[in-house]
């Protein structure tokens, strides 16, 4: 396998990551049905690690260039890869990032939700909203025979309609036998560009999206990054392979 080019894999290459985002999609959906006022962001990672080893995976994110926790927890000006503390409690009206990924049997798998902790205010559910809509705007125009770039602008697109930003600092990627392959998938762009979509990719599609401006800064701890703005953050992500026959979610029951 080239680092170097973009990996098209089999159908049985294909049952075998869906295997490991079914073990993502089961442990992020148990880690939001937790998600409440007081619960640490500590007993949120701890409970990830106990149902990936359950589920005989291993985490992908842990010591992942020296990332210390098993999941990436984000609240609210929080864009991506905030890292779990025994000492911060959520509280009521927060919106958590639940960014998670495993390696099962030598194949990787990566989702994300952003989850309301109790009520929270209009203007938060709406970001939410507006981010998942774009999340599945992406997907759909991930077909065989398009671009990259047409996933980008379908995501921008949506995005900035609603008013909202996306973020530019981080990307989309490749996924199979490492966590990040080739191509990037930019959540912005021009369509019918970038490289062909064919059967066979596997996509890991996210978009990042802030209430505000794009930018973004990343914190003493090497690692959350942050709205330069303060403005609030929703990230949702789905790994999606490309079929003939349109975009097929891995991370997600059929």
């Amino acid at each position: 396998m080239s680092r170097d080019r973009i990996e098209l894999r089999t159908a049985d290459e294909v049952a075998r990551i869906r295997d490991a985002c079914l073990i993502v999609h089961d442990v992020l959906e148990a880690v939001s049905g937790v998600v409440a006022p007081g619960v640490t962001t500590g007993e949120l990672d701890a409970l990830a690690a106990d149902l990936t080893e359950r589920r005989g995976a291993r985490p992908a994110f842990k010591g992942y260039h020296g990332y210390p926790a098993v999941i990436c927890i984000s609240i609210n000006d929080e864009v991506v890869h905030g890292i779990p503390s025994p000492g911060r409690r959520l509280a009521a009206g927060d919106v958590v990032g639940l960014d998670f990924g495993v390696v099962y049997k030598g194949w990787f798998g990566d989702s994300a939700v952003t989850v309301p902790v109790g009520g929270i205010s209009t203007a938060a559910r709406r970001l939410l909203d507006a981010t998942r809509a774009a999340l599945g705007a992406g997907i759909e125009a991930a077909t065989a025979g398009g671009r990259v770039g047409d996933i980008g602008a379908a995501v921008q697109g949506l995005v900035e309609a609603r008013g909202y930003s996306v973020v530019r600092d981080f990307v989309g990627h490749g996924i199979g036998r490492r966590l990040h392959e080739l191509p990037q998938v930019p959540n912005f762009g021009a369509a019918r560009s970038g490289p062909r979509l064919r059967p066979g990719m596997i996509l890991a599609i996210e978009p990042m999206v802030n209430a505000g401006g794009p930018d973004v800064r990343v914190l003493g701890d090497g690692w959350t990054a942050v709205t330069v703005d303060g403005s609030l953050s929703a990230h949702f992500e789905h790994t999606v392979a490309i079929t003939e026959d349109g975009p097929e979610i891995l991370t997600r029951p059929s």
